[in-house]
């Protein structure tokens, strides 16, 4: 059975097509019968049978259209790039940073030209717009949509169009790109201060619009900032939605990266080197992906376990504390901690030895030694005077527990997201 919202949505749309007695073809909407067919062939062929009181297979086909995917015949030779398989949304990580992006491209893909068009997806670079892109175009194809998705470059329909233009093909390329059910474009600012490739892209844009065919575009900058690119093209960008995707917080770069070890079947020594590599790699998610690929490349090369220690290793030679922009300093830690544990920093740091202190202190102390810039002496000092040697007994008190204390572990990644936090409110 179909609910209420489906059944008014998709099966009341269904027309029958033909009846043989054996076979019942029956006509879907304009691109979406393969995916109607993969969702309610089932319980559309039970419904048939307990009508008609024989057995017989049901068949979905678009309007006037025979079984099979449409091709586009063209002289044109130079194909577009594939879609990568690996960037779907099922491997997206979903945060406050790309929600919008994220439900923006998912709608477009669920019903191309209707939702959002054209969409606009701009972020810097490793962020995961060239991700949803795909996700799009990987979607449709898994669905079965009779849609014709084209995926490229800016730079890649730039190469194109002057091949086409010096082997004297451009209509070869204009039927190629023009009749595309959806056009994916990577990189759209690439098309800046080029006035002939421009100027074919506002017409193909213009073509494929006008017959409410799909457009998404991404960028590394809003329309408005594509100050190279004519002024109609930016409006045309603009007419759409215009998605944001932002830099990840910590809970989603986590998130991240325990997706990626699932993924790979990556087993750590120490479940807390995600929390080490999400609070110091924090530009985006190529160079998240890309710490945790070095750390596991060490792992491999050296025979020692993934702990926090060979992360620390590996990302003080891929990122140096001393060029770390978001390197948190003591105080910020110690006031994190203390505001965590309802002390003061003062009583934190203070000479008395109780159990109300001491554990908070050997915490601060640990988290200090992981994230800050300090050594081992200077980081005493920090805790009212005390020796290196305090400092690495209170490390090493705090990872013998945590390895078998899991309210220590969730209160160590909870401290960390907050230093983070802290350390991003400073800088700003």
């Amino acid at each position: 059975m179909v609910g209420e919202p489906a059944y008014s949505l998709w099966i009341s749309s269904l027309e029958v097509a033909s009846w043989d007695g054996r076979v019942l073809r029956l006509t879907a909407p304009a691109g979406k019968h393969r995916w109607m067919a993969k969702r309610f062939a089932g319980v559309v062929e039970r419904t048939a049978i307990s009508v008609i009181g024989s057995e017989l297979r049901v068949e979905f086909r678009a309007p006037g259209s025979t079984p099979g995917r449409r091709e586009v015949q063209t002289s044109f030779a130079a194909p577009a790039p594939g879609l990568n398989p690996r960037y779907s949304f099922d491997q997206f990580v979903i945060g406050e940073s790309n929600q919008l992006a994220h439900a923006a491209a998912l709608a477009v893909a669920e019903a191309p030209g209707q939702a959002y068009n054209p969409l606009f997806l701009y972020a810097p670079p490793g962020l995961g717009k060239t991700h949803l892109l795909h996700a799009i175009g990987n979607y449709l194809e898994a669905f079965g949509s009779d849609a014709l998705v084209r995926y490229t470059t800016a730079e890649t329909f730039t190469n194109h169009f002057l091949n086409a233009l010096s082997s004297r093909s451009i209509e070869g390329f204009k039927q190629a790109y023009r009749s595309a059910d959806v056009l994916l474009i990577d990189d759209i600012q690439f098309l800046a201060s080029k006035a002939r490739t421009e100027e074919e892209f506002f017409h193909t844009f213009n073509a494929l619009y006008e017959r409410g065919r799909q457009l998404v575009v991404t960028c590394d900058r809003l329309p408005q900032h594509l100050t190279a690119v004519e002024q109609r093209l930016r409006e045309r960008f603009e007419a759409g939605l215009v998605a944001e995707i932002c830099p990840p917080d910590f809970r989603t770069r986590r998130t991240i990266l325990l997706k990626r070890t699932q993924i790979d079947h990556i087993a750590l020594a120490e479940p807390e080197v995600l929390d080490l590599v999400a609070t110091r790699v924090t530009s985006n998610v190529r160079a998240l992906e890309g710490a945790l690929v070095r750390i596991v490349a060490s792992n491999s090369l050296t025979a020692r376990p993934i702990d926090c220690e060979l992360a620390s290793a590996v990302l003080g030679v891929i990122q140096p504390r001393s060029t770390a922009s978001t390197s948190p300093t003591i105080s910020t830690i110690q006031a994190a901690v203390a505001d965590h544990f309802k002390l003061s920093v003062d009583d934190m740091v203070s000479s008395a030895r109780s159990a109300r202190l001491a554990v908070p202190r050997q915490i601060a102390m640990y988290l200090a030694r992981e994230l800050a810039a300090g050594s081992l002496n200077e980081i005493g000092t920090a805790f009212g005077g005390r020796n290196h040697t305090t400092v690495v007994h209170a490390c090493a008190q705090i990872k013998r527990r945590a390895a078998a204390d899991q309210h220590l572990l969730a209160q160590l990644s909870a401290l960390r997201q907050a230093i983070t936090s802290a350390q991003s409110d400073r800088s700003c």
